[in-house]
């Protein structure tokens, strides 16, 4: 299907032609005829399925831009997405009165405060920063027409099942609610019982690959202490346009930048350690392709769009399943091809196999393959030699 089939304002339709955008991705297709149509949405899809843009267009849509009120929310779980979702909310209304503004913590409230004093149609929002505004500023959710949770595993993840639990309760009115969340925990089965009326669900991951179709998926087993040469051969050799390279610790980040920048040059480092005003300024520029190699923590491997990204290189051995998606998932979206390159030890070779498994995943080895057949349960898996991190005991610097 695409966008000019869909009954949309005539300055939505200018903007998707500005934008170049002409067909619909499976999500888009299949949630906003539905969405329009004021039901309540669960949508569960892999990452780099276009869920922001299934949120936007239609929220965008139902605004009234006569009336200077907030009459949609959207709640993410981290203040880049938060960021990213304001961009694309005010790209799709760049021909429309649609005002959005986006509040996160990390940033000083007092110009939040003015700008919502001047009249916001969308707010995306943290939940922290949320209830900060609700129990200290003037700001209501009466005409809130659409709430938007997305990333919602990832919210309740990080702590926030009780933040969501009390907005929604202030939302006492009649209101659409749109959950999107990429997997299903049973914490998620009782949010959506507790805040969804009679809703559709799409579900875009049962029966399919979970991860997109244009990404390749490599693995190479190499001792830890012949990893970093590797990685250096493996970018001087291979056609890397931009490249995210995770870690699992803020140490990690760190040693690993100061190595690439004594042989390349363009490499900056991200953690939530840092400020927020760097951390989005580092953001900006690598998706402004100013930068080519970014090191980073998980903190850039949830919902967070990078259009030129051609690699993902998890140079320490993801905490998990999720981990792994999330962190692949920056590469290859929506379309476009993608390379994955996971670093593996001995001890990870277990995982792997659960990952080959459970993601259905065309893996190809770079040097030896390794027999998994043989691979055991690691107990407390240790990632990265001696300066790793253990799974069951995740610091708080590994964000």
């Amino acid at each position: 299907m695409k966008f000019d089939e869909i009954n949309l304002k005539p300055e939505l339709q200018k903007a998707f032609k500005k934008m170049g955008f002409t067909d619909l991705t499976p999500i888009q297709e299949k949630t906003l005829p539905l969405v329009m149509d004021g039901k309540d949405i669960l949508g569960i899809a892999q990452t780099g399925s276009g869920k922001t843009s299934a949120c936007a267009v239609p929220v965008v849509q139902r605004v009234d831009d006569t009336k200077n009120t907030l009459q949609a929310l959207i709640l993410v779980p981290t203040r880049e997405l938060a960021l990213q979702y304001e961009e694309e909310v005010s790209r799709v209304a760049k021909f429309s009165k649609v005002k959005a503004f986006a509040v996160c913590g990390g940033m000083d409230m007092s110009p939040q405060l003015a700008k919502l004093k001047d009249g916001v149609h969308i707010l995306v929002a943290t939940p922290g920063r949320l209830i900060d505004m609700l129990y200290n500023t003037d700001l209501k959710l009466s005409d809130v027409a659409t709430v938007v949770l997305d990333e919602a595993d990832e919210m309740l993840k990080m702590g926030f099942v009780e933040d969501v639990d009390f907005i929604m309760s202030c939302l006492v009115h009649k209101h659409q609610t749109l959950l999107f969340s990429a997997t299903m925990p049973k914490e998620i089965e009782r949010l959506t019982k507790a805040i969804l009326h009679e809703p559709v669900t799409v579900r875009l991951t049962t029966g399919e690959k979970r991860m997109p179709t244009s990404l390749e998926h490599f693995f190479k087993k190499v001792h830890w202490k012949e990893r970093l040469n590797d990685l250096f051969q493996y970018l001087e050799t291979e056609q890397v346009g931009q490249a995210i390279l995770f870690v699992n610790s803020r140490d990690k980040v760190t040693e690993l930048s100061s190595a690439l920048n004594k042989k390349f040059d363009s490499v900056e480092c991200i953690h939530g350690g840092l400020e927020q005003i760097k951390r989005s300024n580092i953001f900006n520029k690598f998706k402004s392709k100013k930068i080519k190699f970014m090191v980073a923590t998980d903190v850039a491997g949830r919902g967070l769009d990078f259009d030129h990204v051609t690699h993902v290189i998890n140079y320490d051995f993801p905490f998990n399943l999720e981990s792994y998606t999330h962190r692949t998932g920056r590469a290859g979206r929506m379309g476009r091809k993608g390379v994955a390159l996971t670093y593996v030890g001995n001890r990870d070779l277990f995982e792997v196999k659960k990952l080959e498994d459970k993601l259905q995943l065309d893996a190809k080895w770079l040097g030896v393959q390794p027999d998994l057949s043989k691979a055991k349960k690691q107990s407390g898996a240790f990632q990265g030699g001696k300066k790793g991190v253990y799974k069951k005991h995740r610091s708080k610097s590994a964000r």
